[in-house]
């Protein structure tokens, strides 16, 4: 690890940036100055002004993709080195208003049956059946189930944050089902080592295998389970705000975003536009 590495790193750590977020910062610093060739803190404003007009122009990046090369940059030349460079004000990649996709609950329940490794499928159904982030599922532990109070804890979630969500009585028993062949610990999805959490990219490969070999027709990933899991909820009646809690999102308008996606919604939209045409 260079020095200037490690400076970063201890910078954000000061600054409270959690693992990940440290990670992706210096992963964005390590691209730009592999672009170049040179090391960053060599390189002029006007290079780094070129090299988010070849992300956004070139490579056509995804707007997180984008944010995620901004705010890691940003932090390294301003923070790190205390130097400002005002293009780094003016980068506002496009936001584009999406709906996610939702499976249905036949769905869900059709592509998990089909993943064949035990861990892969039970790391899967925590993941729908708890509404988690595919990071927060492949890194969870033993000691994180609480049989007792059916909760499962979610520790170190996105922004650092720990949250408690619901346990399913169905996915306990599947989970002790798991436990008493596999007896894994700490991480209750270890990778074939035992030492480590189970890899988030095989884990997506393994669905994008199984959705593929489905024929659903849906271009889903694993979060669609838990956008799908927020949809269901709210088709069951439970309050919005409940939902946003047990998602850990920080703004409310972030689950606002599942009202659009029930069928509840389309039925009554459906209804109504009916009754426009009918004397029509």
């Amino acid at each position: 690890m260079t020095e200037l590495r490690r400076r970063m790193i201890q910078d954000m750590q000061l600054n409270g940036l959690a693992e990940r977020t440290q990670q992706s910062y210096c992963d964005a610093v390590r691209r730009l100055a592999g672009y170049y060739h040179q090391r960053p803190d060599q390189l002029s404003e006007e290079q780094v002004r070129d090299f988010f007009l070849h992300l956004i122009n070139d490579k056509r990046a995804a707007r997180s993709t984008v944010n995620i090369y901004l705010c890691g940059i940003k932090f390294f030349f301003e923070k790190t080195l205390g130097r400002e460079f005002p293009v780094l004000d003016l980068i506002r990649p496009k936001k584009r208003k999406k709906l996610p996709l939702v499976l249905t609950p036949e769905e869900v329940r059709h592509l998990l049956a089909r993943v064949q490794n035990p861990v892969a499928r039970t790391a899967l159904t925590m993941i729908y059946s708890c509404g988690l982030r595919l990071n927060e599922g492949t890194h969870l532990q033993v000691k994180d189930i609480d049989s007792a109070a059916m909760l499962l804890w979610v520790r170190h979630g996105k922004g650092g944050k720990d949250r408690a969500v619901p346990l399913p009585q169905r996915s306990l028993e599947l989970l002790r089902a798991y436990w008493s062949n596999r007896r894994p610990r700490p991480w209750l999805f270890p990778a074939r080592s035992g030492t480590e959490p189970f890899s988030n990219t095989t884990l997506q490969k393994t669905f994008k295998a199984v959705v593929r070999q489905s024929g659903i027709g849906k271009d889903v990933s694993i979060h669609s389970l838990r956008h799908s899991y927020a949809t269901h909820l709210l088709e069951r009646g439970v309050d919005l705000r409940v939902i946003q809690h047990i998602l850990g999102h920080r703004n409310p308008s972030t689950t606002v975003i599942y009202t659009h996606l029930t069928r509840k919604t389309f039925d009554t939209l459906t209804v109504a536009v009916n009754h426009l045409m009918d004397r029509f």
